[in-house]
This record gives structure tokens, C-alpha cells and sequence, in this order.
């Protein structure tokens, strides 16, 4: 009977442990989360100064090129990196939720954007070994530049500063080449099956991220009806963007918007579909995609109000 106990209680706190990392993707921050939050800032002094090296957290980038309306990247890159780095079974990667959390608590504010400064502290609040964080910068021409600087929080040393450059409309193909420097600069060797998993791109319409960005935004910011219109703008330009499927059934299961009938017919066409997505390889959604001289220098705001 004890023993019966003893493995209870054991997996109730290994459940704890892991709680923090991501499971499951989760885009509303909740009540109990930020209560989590408080709660770590509260007891900074005794937290553990060791965590475990396979624990990463991926931080918003900092969009420095001055074109506000590349601001949704901010949270947009993130997204696709802890995607991608959470189908590694070497890591465990931090709930984007906890993370919000922490940096509002931190009166961050509500982009939650943190510097080389600031991010070992938060690495320590978080309980992570690496801060997978950087910045998006004004490259040569009309290109951006995104580059990484993947932090050791126990040594506050910066590993390496992985950079790929590119036009907008090969951001999904940029961040994938961004993604392989970053997994090399922390020696992880992929297998054949992990390097075509991680290949497969997050979405191939650059209007869908951009939507999809803009609604956890406003999650963040508690306004969930327009987080669920901008997730259903998401879903009706590439249907096979998971995330935002999945952020609009949070939605619905936690009832914090009033559902219409156009959303119970959106998630209705799309649960059964197979993933087109899956099937794409790199080269065939660089084949797609258009050429910056086609993309209008609004492009990315059309659909947005």
C-alpha cells in the first residue's frame, strides 16, 4: 500500500516538473498561469540555479528594422522555431503561455520583449538552460535579416550567432535554415526521420502567419473575439496550419468568445482534412511562393483591419 502511495505521489510531481514544458500547445494565458508567474517572482531567491540542459525557452525576436507592420514576426519566428525544436525528443521546450506570463509580471509589457541584459534572469525564472532568442534586423535591399543568440543561462554565455537573410516571402524557408544552424550550434546530431520531420514548413502562405500572429496578440491581450476572427483569417488562407486550429478550439473549450455559426462551420470543414502541408517539401513551397517584385509593399496588411 505504501509503495502503491509513494508511486502516486511521485508521478503527481514529476507531473509538476514537466507541466511548465510543452505538452500541448496552449495560447490563452489563464489565471492559474499567471498566478504561477507571481508565484516564481515571489520566491526568486530560492529557485533552482541548475536546471536540467535539455530545457530551452524560445523568446519573442525583436523586430528592429522600423517597419511596424513586420511587428507580428515578433511572436510569429518564435512560433515556428518552439514548434519545430518541440519535435525533438532532446528537448523540452517551454509553454509560449508561461513565458507571456512571466514577462507581464515582470512589467516587460505585453510584447513580452526581453535583452542580452535581462534574458539570464528570466532564463533563471523559467528554470531553462537555453534562451533560444534574437532579433529581426533590416537586411541588404528589401531583405530582412533574423539572427539568433542562443544563451547558456548557467554561464551567461551567448553560443554562436546563427543568421540567415532573405526576402519576406522566404521567411518560411529562412527560419528553417535559421533552425538547423541553431540545432548544430547546440550539437544535436538529427536523424534521417528528425531532419525530414523538420523540414516539413509550419504554413506556406506568409498571410496565414501573419494572421495567426495577430491573433494570439490579441489573446494576450484578452480580446478573444478578435483573436478567434483573425485564427479563422489564418485557417481560411491555409487550412493546415495546426496552431491556429488548435488556439480556436481553446478557444471554444474555455467558452471565452461568443461562437458564431461561421466558426462552428470553419473547424467543421477542417477536422477531417488531411494535411497538405505535410506532403510540401522545401522546394516545392519555395516554388510557390511569389518573388518580392510581385508582393505589393502592403501585402502583408491586406488582410488585417
Amino acid at each position: 500500500m505504501k509503495r502503491k502511495w509513494f508511486l502516486s505521489l511521485l508521478g503527481f510531481s514529476l507531473i509538476g516538473a514537466t507541466s511548465l514544458f510543452q505538452v500541448h500547445a496552449r495560447e490563452v494565458v489563464t489565471k492559474d498561469i499567471r498566478v504561477w508567474a507571481q508565484k516564481i517572482i515571489q520566491e526568486e531567491k530560492t529557485l533552482k540555479t541548475t536546471p536540467a540542459r535539455n530545457t530551452l525557452a524560445v523568446p519573442y525576436f525583436h523586430n528592429k528594422t522600423g517597419q511596424k507592420e513586420l511587428d507580428p514576426l515578433q511572436k510569429g519566428i518564435s512560433l515556428m522555431l518552439t514548434t519545430d525544436l518541440s519535435k525533438l525528443k532532446e528537448f523540452q521546450v517551454l509553454e509560449r503561455v508561461k513565458f507571456q506570463a512571466l514577462m507581464e509580471e515582470l512589467g516587460l509589457g505585453v510584447s513580452g520583449l526581453i535583452d542580452q541584459d535581462t534574458a539570464p534572469r528570466v532564463g533563471r525564472f523559467l528554470g531553462v538552460h537555453w534562451m533560444i532568442g534574437g532579433n529581426i534586423n533590416q537586411g541588404r535591399e528589401e531583405r530582412i535579416q533574423i539572427q539568433s543568440y542562443p544563451l547558456d543561462v548557467t554561464t551567461q554565455n551567448i553560443l554562436g550567432q546563427p543568421m540567415t537573410e532573405g526576402y519576406l516571402s522566404d521567411l518560411f524557408q529562412m527560419e528553417k535554415d535559421l533552425l538547423f544552424q541553431i540545432v548544430r550550434v547546440l550539437k544535436i546530431e538529427l536523424t534521417p526521420e528528425q531532419e525530414r520531420e523538420l523540414r516539413k514548413p509550419f504554413s506556406t502562405n506568409l498571410n496565414a502567419l501573419m494572421a495567426l500572429s495577430r491573433g494570439i496578440e490579441s489573446s494576450d491581450r484578452g480580446d478573444y473575439k478578435k483573436a478567434a476572427d483573425y485564427y479563422e483569417k489564418a485557417l481560411s488562407l491555409d487550412p493546415n496550419i495546426m496552431v491556429a486550429r488548435e488556439a480556436l478550439q481553446e478557444l471554444r473549450d474555455l467558452r471565452l468568445f461568443t461562437e458564431r455559426k461561421r466558426s462552428r462551420e470553419v473547424l467543421r470543414s477542417l477536422r477531417d482534412r488531411s494535411s497538405v502541408t505535410d506532403q510540401i517539401t522545401p522546394e516545392d513551397s519555395t516554388k510557390r511562393e511569389r518573388k518580392p517584385s510581385t508582393i505589393p509593399a502592403e501585402g502583408i496588411q491586406t488582410y488585417y483591419p
